[in-house]
């Protein structure tokens, strides 16, 4: 390969990105503890701080299935408080500009937002989901896809008439956790349904961890030939199998712009227990461990992104790993980043770790200072040129193996015939 610039190699693959962090909704449904309000909405307020535009806030549906939502009201009216538009305004960052979405996955929580935005609180954009294997959908709405899309068609009118965007998610792209293997080829259909009925943009999600990068890869290129706007698209990835950050890489280098992620890498399916109390969620877990399943950790994601060069939109990298670190405190255990704990690549030389009897060893053994090889090597090595070439001993040798094998089995019928 001549060309090593993998933005070159990949000419879709943006340089600048939008990030929007999930934890409060997604990360904290999959929580089997209480998180109090007050933490919610000091991590939304923290985050905004921080430079992310893009937050969901909580979910509108029944408290009685998910009840770590039953304060979706009071987290909202945080994001809406006085005092934090005006920190806000000293940091110069333009409230107008955040996105707060809740999700509204049945029509009466989408009513519920209607109502709220008009009580001067609601969310800026609300998400419906369908998932591309019909036992999954069921599972998780209560109703058959032709009647969820009519379902979702008048909850987009009702939002447009509010001044509330709307995002369609397609699930069980690369498979179900009920169904098994689907059809790529379906979840494109289904974006195109979404975008046809009047949905704002589309989150493309992977939520079971089932997504492997090559078929990443693949969807996106699909999806990108049939559906070329960028900003109509948002890549979500579970890591149940550990392949979030691979399936991040292969998606941008499709050509997507927009990912989703979690403080610590928490969530998935919703909880079906609460403070020990058995909750209804959506049913049972389909995790052998609930507890090491969840999403792309947003701390690492932001690091890995950076170090590539990436344009992050102004999120604070430093205040991010201090924000995960506390989401540690608040969950009460040890969570899935690895960048709260090693930082950032280091850009400086770190003299605390030199080791000071370097130059004096140098200068004994007779070497001059900054010299890496002995007197008298070549300066460019040279490999030699059989080594260059792939070597084709290995299968030369099995297939004259078996030869030599064949002609034993002939040689020794041979011999017991004559015996």
């Amino acid at each position: 390969m001549s060309e090593y610039d993998i933005f070159t190699i990949h000419s879709r693959m943006p340089r600048r990105v939008s990030l929007a962090d999930i934890t409060i909704r997604d990360g904290f449904q999959h929580e089997e503890n209480w998180i109090p309000s007050e933490a919610k909405i000091y991590y939304l307020q923290e985050l905004a701080f921080a430079g992310v535009k893009r937050m969901e806030v909580t979910n509108l549906g029944s408290p009685r299935v998910m009840p770590q939502f039953k304060d979706a009201d009071e987290v909202l009216k945080g994001v809406y408080d006085k005092v934090f538009v005006q920190r806000l305004a000293k940091r110069n960052i333009n409230r107008e500009e955040i996105e707060w979405t809740a999700v509204t996955i049945r029509e009466p929580a989408v009513d519920r937002a209607i109502e709220l935005k008009e009580k001067g609180y609601g969310p800026d954009r609300v998400l419906m989901m369908v998932s591309t294997d019909e036992e999954h959908h069921f599972a998780n709405s209560g109703t058959t896809l032709p009647a969820y899309w009519k379902e979702a068609e008048r909850s987009i009118k009702k939002c447009k008439d509010a001044g509330i965007k709307m995002c369609g998610t397609v699930s069980t792209i690369w498979g179900s956790p009920i169904s098994g293997p689907t059809r790529l080829e379906d979840a494109v259909e289904f974006t195109r349904r979404w975008l046809a009925i009047g949905a704002d943009d589309i989150e493309h999600a992977d939520h079971d961890g089932s997504a492997p990068p090559d078929q990443v890869y693949r969807y996106f290129s699909m999806l990108l030939d049939a559906i070329p706007n960028p900003e109509l698209h948002v890549a979500h990835f579970h890591v149940s199998r550990g392949w979030g950050l691979a399936n991040v890489l292969a998606a941008l280098q499709a050509g997507v712009e927009i990912f989703e992620g979690t403080l610590g890498g928490i969530g998935g399916q919703p909880t079906n227990f609460l403070d020990r109390t058995p909750v209804p969620g959506t049913g049972a877990y389909y995790y052998k461990d609930p507890n090491v399943v969840g999403l792309v950790t947003f701390e690492d994601m932001c690091v890995m992104l950076d170090e590539m060069g990436i344009d992050l939109c102004g999120i604070d990298i430093d205040r991010i790993l201090e924000i995960g670190t506390l989401m540690e405190k608040t969950i009460g255990r040890r969570l899935r980043s690895e960048s709260i704990l090693n930082g950032r690549i280091p850009k400086e030389p770190r003299e605390e770790f030199k080791r000071p009897k370097l130059a004096s060893t140098k200068e004994k053994s007779g070497e001059k200072p900054g010299q890496i090889i002995p007197d008298g090597w070549p300066e460019k090595a040279e490999v030699p040129k059989e080594r260059l070439v792939r070597s084709n001993f290995t299968n030369t040798t099995q297939a004259r193996l078996k030869e030599c094998w064949q002609v034993c089995v002939l040689l020794s019928n041979c011999i017991s015939e004559n015996l």
